[in-house]
């Protein structure tokens, strides 16, 4: 390849790194796994003849997809190794993302976790057609199926997914005043406090790969949650801080221990009570919670 024509190929991955990093990362949950993608689409993108590609948005999203693909079912034997449950890694972003609502919600710990219930094929289509907006002509060429095979598997994927996403979308200011009480509660170690702000049927998940601890299953219910939280404070002994932040489009808490960052929680919130925990300890995957990461569905 010419320089010039690596010139136009890194000029053209460039300005839609952002896109592709996203459509990578809602396919994955990872975003040390997106990076690989995008060095593996780049790799394949600069071999390509420019003058050939039409559509260089098109081209280059088929591509990512593609590898995407490729690395989601290399991931689920990690992930059926992996110890105790699996939450998406966590992403520090600007609040440009929260004030998009479409954004926010494609990118929020409680979507990616219902995400995980699909197949590789049906997440990829489904973050391609409902996310980004992508033809299912277009689709088709990315996932190696027919038009009419996409439609299908979009209808199948997208009626798992109304299943169980959040009945509707909550405001980031109804979900930061839920964060504020549940901080609260938690810095005080008040039980009472924590039972007000939780759900009854709320479900708490923690993430500590093996490395910290974390609880082996998801705990269910108000009264056992609250009690999990107020115990392990108390048996403790430190002080427990939770600096609000945002992440994933959506407020959470950054949580420090004796000083000492120790995990981030982000939340689900339906009915002005949180209805969902996720707590990530897991060192791995609190690389990207110092600086922010930039995202867009364009």
């Amino acid at each position: 390849m010419s320089d010039h024509a690596t010139d136009a190929a890194t000029e053209a991955f460039v300005a839609y790194r952002n896109l592709l990093f996203t459509v990578a990362y809602e396919m994955l949950g990872s975003a040390a796994d997106a990076e690989d993608v995008l060095q593996e689409t780049w790799l394949r993108w600069v071999k390509a003849d420019l003058e050939q590609v039409h559509d260089q948005r098109a081209y280059l999203i088929r591509i990512t997809t593609r590898q995407s693909l490729n690395r989601l079912r290399s991931m689920k034997s990690r992930k059926e190794a992996y110890v105790g449950p699996w939450l998406p890694e966590p992403l520090l972003t600007a609040p440009d993302v929260a004030e998009d609502v479409e954004l926010a919600e494609s990118v929020s710990m409680a979507l990616m976790l219902v995400l995980e219930t699909l197949s590789p094929t049906e997440r990829a289509v489904f973050v391609l057609r409902e996310a980004f907006d992508v033809g299912y002509d277009e689709i088709a060429a990315a996932v190696g199926k027919s038009p009419a095979a996409v439609r299908q598997l979009a209808y199948r994927a997208r009626r798992h997914v109304e299943a169980r996403r959040p009945r509707e979308v909550v405001s980031s200011g109804e979900a930061r005043a839920a964060l504020e009480s549940f901080q609260r509660a938690l810095e005080a170690g008040d039980l009472q406090g924590l039972l007000d702000v939780l759900a009854p049927e709320v479900v708490a998940i923690s993430d500590g790969g093996g490395v910290k601890q974390a609880s082996p299953r998801p705990i269910i219910g108000a009264d056992k949650v609250a009690r999990f939280i107020a115990g392990g404070i108390g048996k403790a002994e430190v002080a427990l801080t939770g600096d609000p932040t945002v992440v994933n489009g959506s407020p959470a808490l950054i949580i420090r221990v004796d000083g000492e960052l120790d995990g981030v929680i982000a939340i689900r919130v339906e009915d002005a009570r949180i209805t969902g925990l996720y707590y990530v300890r897991n060192p791995e995957k609190l690389t990207r919670i110092e600086s922010e990461t930039p995202l867009t569905l364009r």
